[in-house]
């Protein structure tokens, strides 16, 4: 078996967004030279997070809308976790919904997707650098 495992790092500039990653795990998966196998896709950061769904705008400001009702910003003071010191709870709770990876299966040596399937980096506390791991593993 063999594998690859790779970290993307973004820096988004606001504090909320959704990154449309798929070209960059196509890439790796071509890098891999793997034919047959899983690709793990993984946020490892708690507040941001990684999701396949389609790319529409309108279901991006959806999804911000339905995040921000679950689980508003502000008034920041609402959350203990805030308390000490953070103004993002809400990101946290935000990642909770979202997932923190995905995994594709690999066919034929390209990501095995349904329709309009594509995957995301979500960021619910942006402007610093965060990582995500993408390993590869296969024949």
């Amino acid at each position: 078996m063999k594998s690859l495992t790779e970290y993307l790092t973004f820096k988004v500039k606001t504090r909320r967004a959704f990154v449309n990653i798929t070209s960059d795990i196509t890439k790796l998966v071509s890098k891999s030279k793997i034919k047959e196998g899983l690709c793990l896709v993984n946020a490892m950061h708690i507040t941001a997070s990684v999701f396949i769904n389609d790319n529409e705008s309108g279901l991006h400001r959806d999804y911000e809308k339905w995040l921000e009702g679950l689980a508003p910003h502000e008034p920041t003071e609402q959350y203990d976790h805030n308390k000490t010191g953070e103004d993002n709870a809400d990101a946290h709770l935000k990642r909770q919904v979202m997932g923190r990876e995905v995994v594709i299966a690999i066919t034929d040596g390209k990501l095995d997707f349904g329709p309009w399937e594509a995957i995301f980096y979500g960021e619910f506390d942006g402007r610093r650098p965060k990582r995500v791991l993408v390993k590869i593993i296969g024949e």
